[in-house]
């Protein structure tokens, strides 16, 4: 059937829902002037990002009861400004992180983006030498630089490629590392991965780390694959910043989870929000946001909603609430049952004496397929999918423990920046 049931499931995803409206952004001051240049030792590398003028970040509740089910409201996601990703294409980005010995890696001089979601391979750009590297040098203006590649082989073919690069300021107040990495072992595991760290001579820090999985599940031994991300960023200025965990599951009968835990604080006032998307492959459909903001003087509000679909059938529900800083407390309640035949049933009723009971003659909409599934990861997936695992000796056979979802403990990760 076709989708119309307020889901939060296309990037970007919309921050505003019912009565809660959340900022669509902390802004923060952009440059990390690390000083590493793409020219290579002995050249001077001149780092200025004009800073942008960013929308007024606020929280307040709407005063007034709307509908039962209010519409998503899209505000913008203003990224953290950089002159950097606006002049360099990606295939320049890209050759400049990859370039031949004794030339500086390109800086990493860009903190993520709020609401931006899982990034894509291409966007990434990881890219393994195949032969090993271990190099630094010193620029004119003392900033300092590194890279170096790297293997690890262990038990059940575990094989894992990794490259690692960053560089810093001569007085070390602004720095960035980012790390990559591909994994693989006999039982057909294979991991595709990358994190990066950084700050800046303001005091703004961040982190972020990017994963994909190809892997069979030990239950139904399908082929599945997870892709996940998690971004965060802090302010040196102010009390500010943000944190979001992202994912997705796939398997190869339609089997889909999606999520999202996001929190975000800018001074006073803080924000959450969660939601999930299911989908069995089979018509059954399940999904569900949370959001909730408070400030220090009390006032808290928020919404949430969750709708049940299967061959036509289902339900919807939701509240909006509100609570102010005396503790005196306002909530609507509503909820829909789609009966499969052409009528719904709806209800609701508020702390005002609003109430309402009503059968109507109505179409029922929702998503019974994910508009993105296995069919589209396993396209976007092929750099994953093309690594290649160590070759198995005739008569060895593999140890059937199946691949996993979880972080290896070896993995070769950046800390993030203090």
């Amino acid at each position: 059937m076709a989708a119309r049931s307020g889901g939060l499931a296309a990037a970007p995803f919309d921050l505003g829902f019912g009565r809660i409206r959340l900022p669509p952004l902390l802004w923060m001051p952009s440059c990390a002037r690390a000083g590493a240049g793409r020219g290579g030792v002995g050249r001077v590398v001149r780092c200025c990002c004009p800073a942008e003028k960013a929308e007024d970040c606020w929280l307040e509740p709407k005063k007034k009861g709307g509908t039962r089910r209010a519409r998503a409201e899209a505000l913008p996601s203003l990224p953290f400004p950089s002159t950097r990703s606006k002049r360099l294409s990606k295939q320049q980005d890209f050759s400049s992180r990859c370039s031949p010995k004794s030339s500086a890696p390109e800086s990493r001089d860009t903190p993520p983006k709020r609401d931006t979601g899982i990034a894509s391979e291409k966007e990434w750009g990881i890219n393994l030498l195949d032969e090993m590297v271990n190099e630094f040098g010193t620029n004119e203006d003392g900033s300092t630089w590194y890279r170096e590649d790297g293997e690890e082989l262990g038990d059940n073919g575990y094989r894992c490629r990794w490259a690692r690069m960053g560089g810093k300021s001569h007085d070390g107040s602004s720095e960035w590392k980012e790390t990559w990495w591909e994994k693989s072992d006999w039982t057909g595991y294979k991991e595709l991965g990358a994190e990066k760290s950084g700050k800046n001579a303001d005091g703004d820090s961040w982190w972020e780390t990017w994963k994909e999985v190809l892997y069979q599940d030990e239950w139904s031994n399908l082929a599945r694959i997870e892709r996940s991300a998690q971004k965060q960023a802090k302010s040196g200025t102010e009390n500010a910043g943000w944190y979001e965990k992202w994912w997705e599951k796939y398997d190869a009968k339609g089997w889909t989870e999606k999520g999202a835990h996001k929190y975000g604080r800018l001074n006073e006032q803080s924000w959450w929000e969660k939601w999930g998307e299911h989908y069995d492959g089979r018509g059954f459909v399940l999904k569900w946001t949370d959001k909730w903001a408070e400030t220090e003087l009390g006032t808290r509000w928020g919404d949430k909603w969750e709708e049940k679909f299967f061959a036509g059938i289902g339900s919807r529900q939701g509240e909006t609430w509100h609570v102010s800083p005396t503790g005196e407390r306002w909530s609507r309640t509503w909820g829909e049952e789609h009966l499969g035949n052409g009528k719904v049933h709806k209800y609701g009723k508020s702390t005002t004496g609003e109430s309402w009971d009503i059968v109507v003659d109505e179409e029922t909409y929702y998503e019974a397929e994910p508009h993105y599934g296995w069919a589209d990861v396993v396209g976007d997936s092929t750099q994953l999918l093309s690594i290649q695992p160590q070759e198995r000796p005739p008569g060895v056979y593999p140890n059937l423990d199946f691949g996993t979802s979880e972080p290896r403990k070896d993995d070769p990760p950046v800390e993030p920046l203090k």
